[in-house]
């Protein structure tokens, strides 16, 4: 008897995989190690950078300098950013998920909210801060709004540093709670309905049900939402980049400035661009600082978030 052949599909994936693994050593693996490179070899003197093996001193005369660096500011700006649009996006996704998604509401025209609430994130986001900073200049409409019912000086609005900041996280915040909305909705629609329906018939309220079966067995969304959230907000760049003008100079210990509303993203590109405060060897460490610092930042959210396994294995 003839043995029927069987056909292995699993080389055809690999083969698929391929455009993606060219993709990503030339435009990601490569620049990355190139970046590590830079940050080992190249130094700034007398305005200009030259070529010599400086091995750490980019790190130990930048970074960990004993009288304070630039970098730690922008990085707290980064991370102050991160936060004020992160806690309020994540919880109101949530809330609006769950009313979406809930089998006792079954709420009308829902397709319709979720597109408005999505929209946002559609538009790009330096149409969106050149909007917002229009409006929120020394002569804009609500800066004079303001100035008329004497809540702010005649510098305006922008002048303040904390100002600033509210308003760069809510502009990220409007953007993404819709796109993390719909991440959400999907995840909570692969769950079970039978879980719902036998919690029901057992007397669980919406809450009981939300926290109880909703969110356990969200976890593995909620962790893409969280370890992808953190490296997009800590290369925040072109939306804080239009406010720059706005808030006071934070003179760091080292005698470096650094504006509050700057990032660490906004740090490096200052002395990659050409001009007397080039320095590749400076852009290069804070660029690895902050690789080490996403990747930190990632791995504690992804051991947070992980499905714990039983002593046994199962």
């Amino acid at each position: 008897m003839k043995k029927n052949k069987t056909v292995e599909y699993g080389k055809y994936g690999l083969l698929f995989l391929i455009p993606f693994f060219l993709v990503f050593l030339v435009f990601q693996l490569y620049p990355l190690l190139y970046t590590f490179y830079n940050s080992l070899i190249y130094s700034a003197k007398n305005g200009r950078y030259v070529t010599e093996t400086v091995g750490l001193g980019n790190f130990t005369n930048y970074v960990f300098a004993k009288t304070g660096s630039e970098f730690w500011q922008s990085l707290m700006v980064t991370v102050v950013l991160w936060i004020l649009n992160f806690i309020p996006q994540i919880l109101l996704a949530l809330l609006l998920a769950a009313w979406f998604t809930d089998i006792k509401i079954k709420l009308k025209g829902s397709g319709i909210y979720k597109v408005i609430m999505y929209m946002p994130n559609i538009i790009t986001a330096a149409t969106i801060a050149v909007l917002f900073y229009g409006l929120f200049e020394v002569n804009g409409p609500i800066t004079t709004i303001f100035k008329d019912l004497g809540w702010c000086d005649k510098g305006g609005i922008l002048n303040h540093g904390w100002a600033s900041l509210i308003i760069i996280a809510f502009i990220q915040f409007w953007m993404w709670y819709g796109n993390t909305m719909i991440v959400l909705c999907a995840g909570i629609l692969g769950i079970n309905p039978s879980l719902y329906e036998a919690a029901s018939v057992d007397g669980a309220s919406s809450k009981q049900q939300f926290f109880k079966i909703t969110l356990p067995l969200l976890k593995p969304i909620l962790q893409y939402t969280l370890v992808t959230s953190a490296i997009g907000g800590l290369q925040m760049y072109d939306i804080p980049q239009l406010f720059n003008e706005g808030g006071p100079v934070v003179v760091t210990g080292s005698g470096s400035s650094v504006n509050s509303t700057t990032t660490v993203v906004m740090l490096i590109k200052k002395y990659v661009s050409a001009g007397g405060t080039q320095d590749f060897g400076k852009a290069a460490a804070y660029s690895v600082m902050l690789f080490a610092f996403t990747l930190i930042i990632s791995l504690l959210f992804y051991r947070l978030t992980a499905e714990k396994s039983s002593k046994d294995g199962r």
